[in-house]
């Protein structure tokens, strides 16, 4: 929700500075996401005055411009904007000025061969609108030298907050204020609404046939009007806000939705065909809607319609066939009450997302019907001119009020602040509660604040105001002695899995545990699909722990990054369950070029091997015993990929680098190296685990090289394997450190070479027992169909 600070002061009587206000909203609980100055932004922008405007020497589109700023001599500055001309005033920007619609910072220049010093601007280019036909024009009596957004009233700070589920009231600036006055910050302008006389009767009949979508509906007419363009107040309020200006009708709807949170909806009454009714929707009936996609309608959701058909979806979006135009003369204004139930499940089944639903579907005020179809007659009459009529009403709103019964000590039992009764009863009545206090208390919950049920609610919102910085931090009381671990052994094992990568340079990331369609398909699918998403793009539960982290790693190697290294503690979403899962990634380079190789390179599928592997160390995996087995699930590269089994049966983790199918189906460049280890595959631990006493061999282990021809098709690992197995007792480690083909090696085999390392006990080997060794590891490896080269 966003406002601008004169707009809340027309709500809330108050002396207190911008930073006082945004440090209150924050502490009763409205959460201030930005605050944007545009005096800060706009500063540099001047009122100057073309004093003369020549034709460029040599481009016929250009003019040369003596410009008069009110700081000296004037200055010359090309422009090629067609309504530059001598005598007219505008903005300008000096040299060293930010532009902020371009992005650019003025240095001095010249343009075809002609000096330019700084440029007049257009709206477009301060980010006012989308206005680029030509430079600012502002009238004659525009102060030269002076500040433009000083002198336009652009300097109205903007102030964002995040409105939670719960408090529907506080998206109208109104409802804001009425927050802040209870904590203090000044008097709330109650705002009485003026009745408008009725001219005549109302030539329109309204009914709704929908009393569960749609419990009341009433309409006004107003004839006579002339809709042109909406005053320039009002303009620039909804522009600072994020919303474009169309006319007076519309921008009369809009402002009234952000200043009272009371959505409305304008028809042409020339356009409507009978009677306004709010009926459920016929199978296969279709609306066209304002933002001119046509939407095929359910039974089970609420229309507006005539007796031409729905020409409305309720409570969201209305619809083209009866929008108002700049012919429009005569005017319908509409003011209902929409269940929000009803609302949220038509905008979900539909993706339709707009202003009014997020107001309907919270639940706007339905005690401000009358009110509110009062203050946009009003509007339309000042603006628009025209005469009203009587206000024609269908079904009754759901006014009848809760109440709470409260004891005012279950404040201070609850929250731990004992808060004067007087003080109590202040604030509820300020947030619009009525309090009789004749023991226990009755309290009254006003309408618009529909989440506010029992009497925690009600000394939630006295201690919110009175100041969540006075609730003590109490501690848990502690037992005597040690306390047990908390943690459960899955937690310690992904707290150690953390560390571990962590401690190895890569960067970790919390993502959704949804992804789009799109992705989830990239990924294998998916077997669960959300039935209320929070946005198109997360609507899918993943089975891979991957899409996230690439998304991610695309987004930050478009943003320049050169390498990225990351891994998440996240799940799996499988049919059978949800499964703990680390996902690892490896994207952009893994060495830059430097000056002793000359070149680069990128992540391989070993680089994300020996990540897995250290992840499975981590987490008690007995790494020793792992075997490898080629290919992985298809997101891979069949080629390039493999898992690290424990046993025939169970898989323990996954890698290798993405199938390029995969990787342009995420749109991500290069060769992309991941993995994924599953943490629920792991063997649990036998006993405690502990770390063995570190106790250093007292001689020197001996290497002893191999080179063996083994035919290509046998894995490397199985020789390996073998080897280390030959003498277990003497033998500690075995590595491969070389593997060729080519000239020399006979067709279908390949030269590898392995390093034995020895470590002697308490005694050194003898030459007969390294033979009797050697000949133990060149047995082992003849078994597995190698011969020593």
């Amino acid at each position: 929700m966003k406002f601008t600070l004169s707009w809340l002061k027309d709500h809330l009587e108050t002396e207190a500075s911008l930073d006082e206000i945004v440090r209150t909203l924050t502490a009763v609980g409205l959460e201030v996401e930005s605050v944007d100055d545009p005096a800060a932004r706009l500063a540099p922008f001047t009122i100057a005055e073309v004093v003369s405007a020549e034709a460029h020497p040599d481009a016929d589109k250009l003019r040369v411009l003596r410009v008069e700023t009110g700081s000296g001599e004037p200055l010359q500055v090309v422009c090629g904007a067609p309504n530059a001309r001598a005598g007219m005033k505008g903005v300008f920007a000096a040299e060293g000025s930010y532009v902020p619609g371009t992005g650019i910072t003025l240095k001095p220049t010249k343009i075809r061969g002609v000096a330019s010093n700084g440029m007049m601007v257009s709206e477009r280019e301060l980010e006012l609108s989308e206005d680029h036909d030509g430079i600012i024009d502002l009238p004659d009596d525009a102060p030269v030298g002076t500040s433009y957004a000083s002198w336009a009233g652009l300097d109205d700070p903007v102030i964002e907050i995040g409105i939670t589920p719960n408090r529907q009231d506080c998206l109208g600036v109104h409802g804001i204020a009425r927050d802040l006055a209870a904590a203090g910050l000044g008097t709330l302008k109650e705002g009485t609404v003026e009745l408008v006389p009725a001219a005549f009767p109302s030539p329109v009949e309204i009914r709704t046939e929908d009393e569960e979508g749609c419990p009341a509906l009433y309409g006004r007419v107003v004839r006579g009007v002339k809709n042109g363009s909406s005053p320039a107040w009002m303009q620039r309020r909804l522009r600072a806000v994020g919303l474009r200006p169309i006319d007076a009708l519309v921008d009369i709807t809009n402002y009234l939705m952000l200043d009272r949170a009371r959505p409305l909806h304008v028809y042409d009454l020339a356009k409507l065909d009978g009677p306004l009714v709010a009926r459920k929707a016929k199978a296969g009936e279709t609306v066209e809607a304002l933002n001119e996609k046509t939407y095929e309608l359910a039974p089970s959701m609420t229309v507006l319609a005539d007796d031409a058909g729905a020409h409305d979806i309720g409570g969201i979006m209305g619809g083209e066939r009866t929008g108002v135009s700049a012919d429009t003369t005569d005017v319908l204004i509409e003011c209902a009450y929409f269940d929000p139930v009803s609302v949220a499940r038509t905008g979900q089944a539909l993706s339709l997302y707009s202003d009014a639903r997020a107001r309907f579907e919270r639940g706007v005020d339905p005690g401000f019907l009358e009110g509110g179809i009062e203050l946009a007659t009003r509007l339309v009459l000042d603006l628009c001119g025209g005469e009203a009529s009587d206000i024609a009403r269908a079904g009754t709103p759901p006014t009848e009020k809760k109440i709470v019964s409260y004891d005012p000590a279950l404040c201070a039992s609850l929250s731990g602040v004992d808060v004067d009764e007087a003080e109590q009863a202040r604030i509820l009545s300020e947030l619009g509660f009525d309090v009789d206090r004749a023991f226990p208390w009755s309290v009254t919950v006003p309408l618009w604040r529909r989440d506010v049920d029992g009497a925690a609610d009600i000394v939630e919102e006295v201690i919110r105001i009175h100041g969540l910085h006075t609730v003590p931090s109490t501690p848990l009381p502690r037992g005597e002695g040690v306390a047990a671990p908390t943690a459960t052994p899955a937690q310690t094992m992904e707290r150690r899995v953390r560390r571990a990568l962590a401690a190895r340079g890569l960067d970790e990331m919390i993502t959704w545990s949804f992804v789009s369609d799109a992705e989830a398909e990239a990924f294998g699918g998916t077997s669960f699909r959300l039935a209320n998403p929070i946005s198109a793009d997360l609507v899918a539960m993943k089975r891979s722990a991957l899409p996230s982290l690439v998304s991610a790693a695309r987004t930050n190697l478009d943003r320049g990054a050169r390498t990225v290294r990351v891994f998440e503690l996240a799940r799996r979403y499988l049919d059978d369950g949800e499964r703990p899962t680390v996902g690892i990634l490896l994207a952009g380079l893994s060495r830059e070029k430097d000056w002793r190789t000359g070149n680069e390179a990128g992540f391989d599928i070993f680089d994300a091997k020996a990540e897995a592997l250290a992840a499975l160390a981590a987490a008690g995996a007995p790494t020793d015993n792992l075997q490898v087995q080629a290919g992985a699930s298809d997101w891979y590269h069949p080629g390039r990929s493999g898992r690290l089994m424990l046993g025939p049966k169970t898989c323990l983790a996954e890698f290798g680098e993405l199938h390029p199918r995969t990787a342009r189906a995420m749109d991500v460049g290069g060769r992309v190296a991941a993995a994924e280890v599953f943490l629920d595959a792991v063997p649990a631990a036998k006993g405690k685990r502990a770390r063995p006493a570190f106790a250093p061999p007292a001689l020197q282990p001996v290497l002893r090289d191999f080179a063996f021809l083994l035919d290509q098709a046998v894995p490397t690992a199985d020789l390996v394997r073998a080897v280390a197995g030959a003498d277990k007792s003497a033998i500690t480690e075995v590595r491969l450190f070389d593997y060729f083909e080519g000239a020399g090696v006979p067709e279908g085999k390949v030269s590898v070479a392995i390093r034995v390392t020895l470590q002697p006990g308490d005694k050194s080997f003898t030459d007969e027992e390294l033979s009797a060794i050697s000949a133990k590891v060149v047995a082992a490896a003849e078994k597995r169909g190698a011969t020593l080269r």
